[in-house]
């Protein structure tokens, strides 16, 4: 299996749980800087424990990057891999380059 399908797959894997696709969502609407995530907390409303496997699965993901600022961790969107994932499933779609998307 190739390394490009297998990251995929991985980061699929990830946004396969509604939680994190929840967490993911509230990232993407989140400031540029970041996004605390007691913020996250606040939004999703589950045990800072669960948020944090959950993050920690996006981030292995390469789907969310991590920074602390002070006491803070801050949440940002990878956009260049959930783009490159978004590119990766619309690759070739409808087969020989034809454009009926």
């Amino acid at each position: 299996m190739s390394k490009v399908l297998e990251r995929n797959a991985a980061r699929l894997a990830a946004l396969g749980h509604p939680v994190r696709l929840a967490i993911l969502r509230a990232v993407v609407k989140g400031p540029e800087a970041g996004t605390p995530a007691g913020d996250l907390q606040a939004q999703v409303g589950i045990p800072a424990s669960t948020l944090s496997h959950h993050l920690a699965t996006l981030n292995e993901a390469d789907l969310v990057k991590v920074e602390r600022s002070g006491n803070f961790l801050l949440y940002r969107c990878n956009f260049k891999s959930l783009r490159a994932l978004c590119d990766f499933i619309w690759q070739d779609c409808c087969g020989s380059g034809q454009s009926c998307c």
